[in-house]
């Protein structure tokens, strides 16, 4: 299965706000995408989800024409998880994440044994099966992220899109979630993420993709697309990239 986009034009209407992307994640994969507030990421990703009609090129889900497919066809290959945020109701968690088995069933129908049995396996899956019947909305930032990965996996789509999902995040709760990513690519799901962090890019992604204003700066391997330059002219501040004896790779300030 591959989400994939090709030469792509996105934005609101009379309001263009990038074009020219490429891009593909296959099942097993990180794509992470990185850049400065205001370059278009959540806008990017509204449109790769099918949120936002596309202005230019091509969306493909596994080969086939995003515009041409259902919703329903689409939620079952392409689940999405957004930065954690207060519910407007006080749901459980464990009713949380059954909303992520609603495609699976008709409108008007209730949660089957399956669908509850889904819905357990993700919240013991991410090591949150204690929180299952407290109130979300009572939640730390944490262990809500976790909620909606939960509720993703519970979906049982091969490919997963998360915005910012360590937004607001204290640091261990931010290894948390990364840690998190890296399982999921490791059990064969595919995942496109977004971070202000290159850290996180070099710790779980295969491959990158650099925005700014709304068009790719760079694209490929963290390695080699995250470069000294490119993250300096992203970010307008000057970057050094360092490597520290365990091999992993971390972005610090230049000093002057």
């Amino acid at each position: 299965m591959q989400l994939a986009a090709h030469n792509l034009a996105f934005g609101y209407h009379n309001h263009p706000v990038g074009s020219g992307v490429d891009l593909a994640v296959d099942t097993g994969d990180v794509l992470c995408l990185l850049g400065p507030n205001g370059s278009g990421k959540t806008t990017l990703f509204k449109t790769l989800l099918g949120l936002l009609p596309r202005q230019g090129g091509r969306i493909e889900l596994d080969g086939q024409d995003l515009s041409r497919l259902s919703r329903a066809t689409v939620a079952r290959r392409l689940s999405y998880v957004p930065q954690a945020h207060d519910a407007v109701f006080p749901y459980a968690v464990r009713d949380m994440v059954m909303m992520g088995r609603s495609v699976h069933r008709g409108l008007f129908a209730g949660p089957t044994a399956q669908d509850r049995a889904f819905a357990e396996a993700a919240l013991d899956e991410l090591g949150i099966g204690a929180l299952a019947g407290r109130d979300y909305k009572r939640l730390s930032g944490g262990q809500r992220q976790l909620v909606l990965i939960a509720r993703a996996l519970a979906q049982d789509t091969p490919l997963v899109v998360m915005d910012e999902p360590t937004a607001s995040l204290d640091f261990g709760n931010q290894l948390l979630v990364l840690e998190q990513v890296e399982l999921l690519a490791a059990k064969g799901l595919g995942v496109v993420l977004s971070t202000h962090n290159p850290d996180h890019a070099f710790r779980c992604a295969s491959r990158v993709l650099l925005l700014k204003d709304g068009h790719m700066l760079a694209s490929g391997t963290p390695h080699a697309a995250l470069s000294e330059q490119a993250l300096s002219t992203v970010y307008d501040v000057a970057v050094r990239v360092e490597q520290l004896p365990s091999g992993q790779r971390v972005c610090v300030a230049r000093e002057a």
